[in-house]
């Protein structure tokens, strides 16, 4: 199935540029989410080593090569710090902003920048009127910045595991 919207566009922050992946990116990339103070927060937590270099091939041979969304290197002064999408999702039923940076990236404001960037691909690419976002209840930094940018709390799911995973939303203004 081919999309009538063009390719994962490179966005720019202050600080930041979102592009797409490289092949030269997947250390980094398997880096960041190997990290467990970043993977504590990504879906299911840390997956193995294999499995993540095999999330990074999927990103070429599925996500880029049949469009099925945006998904960006997080990159400052030429360097990988993060990884964002914004993808359909039935979870929310909408649109959620996903992003992750390291560790030595946190507390300058960079994920805000990130969010930001996003919410805005979402509302004047993307043409949506709401954009969405899950975050595990206890990771009060990510909660924090999406208050920040206007997201509301609009609901909680209760994990397998008996966790809390809070769904907020940001309406178009």
């Amino acid at each position: 199935m081919t999309s009538t919207r063009p390719s994962t566009p490179t966005l720019r922050t202050e600080r930041l540029l979102l592009d797409r992946y490289v092949p030269d990116d997947e250390e980094g990339f398997v880096a960041l989410f190997q990290d467990t103070r970043v993977s504590r927060w990504m879906g299911d937590g840390t997956a193995s080593e294999a499995d993540d270099r095999a999330l990074f091939g999927r990103i070429f041979t599925k996500v880029y090569a049949e469009d099925r969304f945006d998904v960006w290197a997080v990159r400052r002064d030429g360097r990988l710090v993060g990884h964002a999408e914004i993808k359909r999702t039935d979870e929310v039923e909408g649109h959620e902003i996903i992003y992750a940076l390291a560790p030595d990236a946190w507390g300058s404001g960079l994920g805000r920048e990130v969010a930001r960037a996003l919410v805005t691909h979402g509302f004047d690419t993307l043409g949506l009127t709401e954009v969405h976002a899950t975050v595990a209840e206890p990771n009060r930094a990510s909660l924090a910045v999406l208050d920040k940018l206007g997201f509301a709390h609009v609901r909680d799911i209760t994990e397998d595991d008996g966790s809390t995973t809070r769904v907020l939303t940001r309406t178009r203004s």
